[in-house]
């Protein structure tokens, strides 16, 4: 089995049956809302396709690719994953089993503004390792977000056949863009909609419910140098320590245009024991 579902289809640039504005603080690691998502997302799936959870199968879910630092769309799957194991522990079935694929590299460039062939040569230079023994003769459910272009879905595919992984594929979207006529840079539309500003991040990042993700750190990361000062003078230290530690677990502090930041992090002694 190899099926696809997605809760919202973006057929048009204008208008859309969900928020942008919540999908946008969302991106930029607002997690109440990754949570408001996963529980759509969960009972829209339910109610098309709740055959497909009627299975003695055990139930892997997996968000998408990433190294270290989790994505935005990691924290929906955590959530999606709390709504699942409730539904499983009221039918008298094994919880979930939470697993990922990792991926050993990191790139600069802005996802959202790249066609679909940029997109797939971009990933392409990746390398990923999941493990095939471990996902044999399970329902794996693969979460995102959204799905523009289809490269990660066209990659996670090439990956499960290289890997010659047996077992039932199900990819799951909160959105997923239906007319192909449209831009995909329309992903970053949605990325920056509430979130424009150095300031608008900030105000983000002060929310208790905020978690660092990729699209986050990355973002501070590239900041030049008014805008970098301008958000630690307007964050906590706990803040700055965390993104320090996230940034070397990423290995960013090895790429040039981060350099600077991460830098300016460890000589302002914002990171304890350094």
């Amino acid at each position: 089995m190899n099926k696809r579902y997605s809760l919202h289809h973006i057929h048009s640039a204008d208008e859309f049956t969900f928020s942008p504005a919540e999908y946008s603080y969302f991106k930029y690691g607002d997690k109440s809302y990754a949570e408001k998502f996963a529980k759509e997302l969960f009972d829209g799936f339910l109610s098309e396709h709740e055959e497909i959870l009627n299975t003695d199968k055990e139930i892997v879910v997996l968000p998408s690719p990433y190294m270290a630092i989790p994505t935005a769309s990691n924290f929906l799957c955590f959530y999606f994953k709390k709504y699942l194991d409730f539904y499983l522990f009221q039918k008298g079935k094994k919880s979930s089993i939470l697993s990922k694929i990792n991926r050993n590299h990191t790139y600069t460039t802005d996802y959202g503004n790249l066609s679909f062939e940029d997109r797939k040569n971009l990933i392409a230079n990746d390398t990923y390792y999941l493990d095939k023994d471990f996902l044999r003769g399970k329902l794996c459910i693969f979460i995102d977000d959204i799905k523009i272009t289809g490269s990660h879905e066209f990659t996670v595919n090439k990956i499960l056949d290289e890997f010659d992984v047996k077992a039932d594929f199900l990819f799951m979207y909160y959105a997923e863009l239906m007319n192909f006529e449209l831009d995909p840079t329309i992903e970053n539309f949605f990325n920056y909609y509430a979130v424009k500003e150095v300031k608008d991040v900030a105000e983000v990042m002060l929310q208790p419910s905020f978690q660092f993700n990729t699209r986050i750190v990355k973002y501070i990361l590239g900041l030049d140098s008014s805008n970098f000062e301008y958000l630690t003078s307007k964050v906590t230290k706990e803040h700055m320590d965390n993104l320090l530690e996230l940034a070397i677990s990423n290995n960013y502090h090895l790429i040039k245009e981060y350099e600077n930041n991460i830098n300016t992090l460890t000589q302002t002694e914002l990171y304890y024991g350094y």
